[in-house]
C-alpha cells in the first residue's frame, strides 16, 4: 500500500507554482505518473503532498520561436515522436523519443518527466540506504555488487546512470532547460541541467525544491543537421539503455564541419565525447575518420566488474553515428 498523502491538481502554472513553494522538499510534483507511482507502491518515497501537472494546459505543446523551437515539459513523448515541426528540423529528438519504453508508457510520459528521472540502481530503488539515499554505501560498487548496467566515467561515491533516453538528445542539440519558481524564470543549458553526485549525489538534476521544469527550447543552431541516434538495451520495449548514443552533425559536402556527440548509459549525467568531436571536427566523412573516432571515445573509461562490454559497445556506436548519420 502506498503511503497516503494530499492530493492537489492546479489548474493554472501559478496555482502549481504556489503549491511546489508551499510544500517544498515535502512536495512531489507529477506528471504523467509514470516513474512516481512506482516509488510511492514500493514505499521507497512519502512525500506529504502530491502536486498533480496533469491539468496545466502551459506546460503543453510543441511551438515555432524566432530562435528554434519550444516543447512544454508536459508535452508526451508520443507527440514529440510524431511532431511533423520536429521531425522536420530536430529528428534526433524524434527518434530518442520513440525509443522510450513502450507505446502505452509514451503515451503517457512526459518529455519533462523523462529527462529529469531518477536513477534506476535497483539498491537504489530497493529502498537501501546507498550514499544516493544519504547512506555511507555503495552496494553495486563493491567486489559482489551487480553493476552491468552501471558506469563507466564520473563514479563520485556513486555509479548509477542517467536512464534518460532523451537526455543525450538534449545534449547533442545544445538544448535549454527553462525552470520556474516563485522568483522567477531562469534558462539552465542542457549540459548545465544533469549534474552527476560529485555536485550532489542526492538529485539528478539542478531542480530545487519549488522548481517546476516548464519547458524546453532547441535552438535554431541545429536545424536540420544530420542526426543519429541509436539505443542498445536488453529487449526492443520497456527497457532502459546500456547504452545510446546522439549525434547532430554539419556538413559541408562530405566534411563535418561542426559536431555534437552524446551518450547516455555510460555516466550518470548524459556523456558529451568532445575528445570525438575534436577528432572528426573538420575531416571527411569517411571510415578512416569513424574509426579514428571509435578508438578515442572511451579515452578515461573505468569499467567496473562487470561492465566491461560496455566499452567495445560505445566505440561502435561512436563508429556508426560518425558513419551512418543521415
Amino acid at each position: 500500500m502506498m503511503r497516503p498523502f494530499s492530493l492537489f491538481q492546479p489548474d493554472s502554472l501559478e496555482n502549481a507554482l504556489d503549491l511546489a513553494d508551499k510544500y517544498g522538499d515535502r512536495g512531489w510534483l507529477m506528471a504523467g505518473g509514470q516513474d512516481s507511482l512506482d516509488w510511492f507502491k514500493d514505499r521507497a518515497k512519502g512525500p506529504e503532498a502530491v502536486i498533480d501537472l496533469g491539468g496545466v494546459e502551459e506546460l503543453t505543446g510543441i511551438r515555432e520561436t524566432g530562435d528554434g523551437v519550444e516543447i512544454g515539459a508536459r508535452t508526451t513523448l508520443t507527440e514529440v515522436a510524431g511532431s511533423d515541426l520536429l521531425q522536420s528540423r530536430y529528428r534526433l529528438l524524434c527518434d530518442a523519443a520513440s525509443h522510450v519504453a513502450s507505446p502505452q508508457i509514451r503515451n503517457t510520459g512526459t518529455i519533462g518527466g523523462n529527462v529529469s528521472q531518477d536513477a534506476r540502481c535497483w539498491y537504489y530503488r530497493s529502498g537501501l540506504e546507498c550514499y544516493r539515499a544519504g547512506g555511507n554505501l555503495c552496494y553495486a560498487d563493491t567486489p559482489e555488487g551487480m553493476n552491468r548496467e552501471h558506469c563507466l566515467y564520473g563514479a563520485n561515491r556513486c555509479v548509477a546512470v542517467t536512464p534518460s533516453d532523451t537526455a543525450p538528445a538534449m545534449v547533442a542539440l545544445d538544448a535549454s532547460m527553462v525552470i520556474r519558481n516563485k522568483s522567477g524564470e531562469r534558462v539552465v543549458p542542457a549540459e548545465k541541467y544533469f549534474i552527476g553526485p560529485d555536485i550532489d549525489i542526492e538529485h539528478m538534476t539542478v531542480l530545487a525544491p519549488g522548481d517546476i521544469l516548464t519547458a524546453i527550447r532547441l535552438p535554431a543552431t541545429w536545424s536540420g543537421a544530420s542526426f543519429y541516434f541509436e539505443k542498445v538495451a536488453d529487449r526492443n520495449t520497456w527497457d532502459f539503455p546500456l547504452v545510446n548514443i546522439a549525434a547532430a552533425m554539419k556538413l559541408s559536402g562530405d566534411v563535418i564541419e561542426d559536431i555534437r556527440v552524446a551518450c547516455g548509459g555510460v555516466e550518470c549525467v548524459p556523456r558529451r565525447l568532445t575528445v570525438v568531436e575534436d577528432v572528426v571536427r573538420g575531416s571527411s566523412r569517411t571510415g578512416e575518420t569513424a574509426d579514428l573516432a571509435a578508438g578515442s571515445a572511451a579515452r578515461g573509461a573505468v569499467p567496473l566488474n562487470y561492465n566491461h562490454f560496455k566499452i567495445p559497445l560505445m566505440e561502435n556506436l561512436v563508429r556508426r553515428a560518425i558513419r551512418d548519420s543521415a
